[in-house]
């Protein structure tokens, strides 16, 4: 006989299942707790990686770019009076010291020690007036150099510091500030007049 159900045994047996409830309640809410810290997880990490690849491209697109140079600060361009070769003549007297003599006056910065600087010249013998060499020869390119640091003779390097961009000068050159009286190389000897042209300075 199955008789009626024991009032005393389901209760007995009521504890059992609600524990057995609370766990799977719990384990239920461990598992969604696990998939929340998943997901938050893979946010955070696609966030990182979203902001790593933008720093990444930033900082590519600036590092990729040429870096700017500074145009030059004047040019033969600005100034028509230099775009001709100039005609040099032979000096007169005796020469004992440098003397520049601007021609043309430029509105640039003055040239410093230690700035590279471009010109155009023309240089001939201060006494004969023969010419032994010029940028203006077909072919030739503006000479460019640093001032003041011995790659030029010693009239230039002191003539030209404070001449402006733009400006078209004239160094009468005594012997010992150029190549001396007795040269090797085929370097004219004695003193020189030259006719320089400051093109930019950088």
């Amino acid at each position: 006989m199955s008789g009626p159900v024991d009032s005393s045994a389901t209760k007995s047996r009521s504890p059992k299942r609600e524990a057995r409830r609370a766990l799977v309640r719990e384990a239920a809410a461990r598992r969604a707790a696990a998939q929340r810290r998943k997901r938050l997880a893979v946010g955070v990490v696609a966030t990182v990686a979203a902001i790593g690849l933008v720093a990444a491209v930033v900082y590519f697109w600036g590092h990729s770019k040429p870096a700017h140079k500074a145009a030059p600060q004047a040019s033969a361009s600005v100034n028509p009076a230099l775009a001709t070769k100039p005609t040099v003549t032979a000096g007169s007297g005796e020469l004992t010291k440098l003397n520049v003599t601007t021609l043309v006056q430029g509105t640039g910065s003055p040239v410093a020690l230690d700035q590279t600087v471009s010109v155009n010249y023309v240089g001939v013998s201060y006494k004969t007036g023969v010419e032994f060499d010029s940028s203006w020869k077909e072919g030739s390119k503006p000479f460019s150099f640093a001032v003041g640091q011995g790659k030029v003779i010693k009239g230039w390097d002191q003539g030209l510091v404070g001449v402006k961009v733009g400006s078209r000068v004239q160094l009468d050159i005594p012997s010992d500030l150029a190549y001396g009286d007795n040269p090797s190389g085929g370097r004219p000897a004695g003193p020189l007049r030259f006719v320089v042209d400051v093109l930019s300075v950088s």
